[in-house]
Order: structure tokens, then sequence, then C-alpha cells
């Protein structure tokens, strides 16, 4: 079984953000929201490390 992984958005800011669209909040979309995040942060330290740098930067995402 997969460990669940630690959120990394503020699930309020998101759905208040969303709402403020006029529109609601599927109850899957913070998982998925999360898990591309983890996604992107993954692919910008792989871009970091090639670089041969430490610090992870903006234009690495």
């Amino acid at each position: 079984m997969a460990k669940k992984k630690e959120s990394l958005i503020v699930a309020s800011k998101v759905k208040a953000h969303i709402k403020g669209k006029k529109m609601m909040t599927s109850s899957d979309l913070l998982c998925a929201l999360n898990d591309a995040v983890y996604c992107m942060l993954d692919k910008a330290a792989t871009r970091t490390k090639a670089n041969r740098r430490s610090t992870v930067k903006a234009q690495d995402l």
C-alpha cells in the first residue's frame, strides 16, 4: 500500500480561490493538486541537480 504524502497545499486557500471564481471544489481536486505539486518539485529538483546546483530556483519549474 502506498504511503500517503503530506499535504503541501493549504486546502482552505485553494477552496476559497475557487469559490471566488463562483465555482465548487470536487472531493478529489485537493489530492490531485497535491500530487501535481510534488511532481513539479521533483522535476525541479532533478533539473537543479543536472545543472550542478543545490538551490532550486523559480526557473527550475
